[in-house]
């Protein structure tokens, strides 16, 4: 999906998609489809509403080394959060500002964000 467009509470990678959208639909293309969130802001979710989103789906906290696949989630100022896909060694994610879906090395953001796994 990279290279898909960005869209603002998108899903579907057909038409954009955003960083819930793009979770949901790699998880969807892997197989696995899960119940996506809908009607979420920009900014504004606390973190323990997004954690028991994620963990509402499926997901759990994960610990240990980062695995493909895993999700983070990036906390940045303003509360605002961003989910993102652990890749062989990138991190995959909907960049709002470049307008699209992008692969990128993996940096200390990331590696230092909470990671979530399918229990």
């Amino acid at each position: 999906m990279v290279g898909v467009r960005f869209r603002p509470q998108g899903h579907d990678p057909a038409t954009g998609l955003d960083c819930v959208g793009l979770v949901w639909a790699a998880y969807a293309a892997a197989g696995r489809r899960l119940v996506r969130p809908v009607d979420y802001p920009l900014r504004g979710w606390g973190l323990e509403r997004i954690e028991g989103a994620l963990g509402a789906t499926g997901f759990v906290r994960a610990d240990d080394a980062m695995r493909a696949g895993d999700v983070v989630l990036i906390a940045h100022p303003a509360r605002q959060y961003h989910l993102g896909l652990i890749g062989s060694e990138t991190f995959i994610h909907a960049h709002a500002g470049l307008r699209r879906v992008v692969e990128t090395p993996l940096d200390l953001s990331v590696r230092s964000a909470g990671q979530w796994r399918l229990s």
